[in-house]
């Protein structure tokens, strides 16, 4: 399967035989990036928020999946796990602010995408997911995680890959932590981007690995 990066926490999921899947379509006017041109089958929406659930810049959608439950469209079945995206309860109560994580399970490799996840997952989040192959995981702050809960959030999940998302980069308009400092909570230096990340069972790598992905233009 090929994964590619559009921005933000926007990616497309391709694999021959199966559903088109977009994540978390933004509004360029209120984060940046080129405006959006995608088609896809399927549209997932972590929360209701202009850089995550602009549905209408995708064409061809025949689902569109807004929160928790269990899916199966196209041949990629999708498990929807909702986290709250406040630290406090009474915060959460009165803004009712929710995140759904997704996992995507392309017979037998699985994406996460956590969305705009802020706190590390309870242990009952963790397990719902189940194994996770390559993890969508934003590092930038913001409305998502910092640098330092993204690196705690990866050795508990720990996938094959790890993708970072929601990060500042120049054609981001929000405020936004560097790449940087995700990859020293990692321990590591630079890390060359790449335009798309092709995914085969036999070519994961046995001990996490992290990924940069160049955003494209669609």
């Amino acid at each position: 399967m090929e994964i590619t990066w559009y921005g933000h926490s926007c990616f497309r999921l391709t694999e021959r035989n199966f559903a088109t899947v977009v994540t978390d379509p933004f509004d360029s006017k209120a984060i940046g990036y080129e405006p959006l041109k995608l088609k896809a089958e399927i549209v997932t929406v972590s929360h209701a928020a202009p850089g995550h659930n602009n549905v209408d810049a995708v064409k061809g959608v025949t689902h569109t999946i807004t929160g928790p439950g269990e899916f199966e469209i196209g041949g990629v079945f999708i498990t929807g796990v909702q986290t709250d995206s406040s630290s406090s309860a009474k915060k959460k109560n009165s803004n009712g602010t929710r995140n759904t994580l997704y996992v995507f399970d392309y017979d037998g490799i699985t994406v996460a995408h956590l969305g705009d996840l802020q706190q590390v997952p309870t242990q009952a989040e963790i397990e719902a997911l189940g194994t996770v192959n390559v993890a969508l995981v934003p590092v930038g702050g913001g409305g998502g995680l910092n640098a330092a809960k993204a690196a705690e959030v990866v050795s508990l999940l720990e996938p094959n890959i790890v993708i970072p998302m929601h990060y500042s980069t120049p054609d981001v308009k929000v405020s936004l932590d560097s790449l940087n400092k995700f990859l020293k909570e990692m321990g590591l230096g630079k890390v060359e981007a790449q335009p798309s990340l092709k995914v085969t069972r036999t070519g994961l790598p046995s001990e996490t690995h992290v990924v940069a992905l160049d955003y494209q233009k669609s």
